[in-house]
């Protein structure tokens, strides 16, 4: 059980519809400052809606309560496809943010960009070079909750590994909560403090090796999922 005070986020009895479609319902549960809150379910299951939820970007019922307003939001798709995004430089794109040149060369550095990536486009980054320059956007203006959806989508293995072990890296200089969609069964194993198992509903919610057994895991996903533990957290 979360102590009131350690809760950054709670959320009672949620629920999404779009027309007479139910998306969400009866999702109640509760987030404590300074986790890695992981949220899994197939495709489908309403991930992606319930994090808009929380940050009030589209209508839902019940109650959201955030303990914090400094959140920072990493979409997904709209900006990892990089289509019809403005003619910017990375600097520019940054001054959205903070007119702190300093700060953002130093969040630049801490992801392993140099200063010279400030005069690139969009464009001329690789998907890596891209999506490290985006978690530092999500971080130079230094948020209490960083919320991530499939932050590594489209990104080869070892470019996976390195996005998350920034994160954890962060996490380590700064008591930053981390929301997370991910598909991705051996990043929950290495780094997730709690998940919710979500299909539309509830399904689980828990610590990983208490709550990702072989038999919920095929309920959440069906047949065809290999189950594997992480020994090393």
């Amino acid at each position: 059980m979360i102590e009131n005070r350690d809760v950054i986020l709670s959320v009672q009895d949620l629920a999404v519809t779009f027309g007479d479609t139910v998306i969400l319902r009866d999702l109640s549960f509760s987030v404590a400052a300074g986790a890695v809150f992981v949220i899994l379910g197939p495709n489908g299951a309403g991930k992606t809606t319930l994090l808009r939820a929380l940050l009030d970007l589209i209508p839902h019922g019940g109650r959201v309560t955030w303990r914090t307003q400094s959140i920072s939001y990493l979409p997904p798709h709209e900006f990892l496809q990089r289509r019809e995004l403005p003619p910017l430089d990375i600097e520019e794109f940054f001054r959205f943010k903070t007119r702190n040149l300093a700060d953002i060369k130093r969040v630049l550095a801490e992801v392993g960009l140099g200063e010279p990536v400030l005069r690139r486009q969009f464009g001329s980054l690789s998907t890596g070079q891209f999506q490290r320059m985006l978690i530092a956007w999500a971080l130079v203006d230094d948020p209490d909750v960083l919320v991530l959806d499939e932050p590594t989508a489209g990104i080869d293995v070892g470019g996976e590994e390195t996005i998350y072990t920034l994160l954890n890296r962060f996490r380590q200089n700064k008591p930053l909560t981390i929301l997370l969609v991910t598909h991705d069964l051996q990043i929950v194993w290495e780094y997730a403090t709690m998940v919710l198992c979500l299909n539309r509903q509830k399904l689980c919610m828990g610590a990983p090796e208490e709550v990702l057994t072989p038999q919920r895991l095929k309920d959440l996903y069906g047949t065809g999922v290999k189950y594997y533990q992480h020994q090393h957290r």
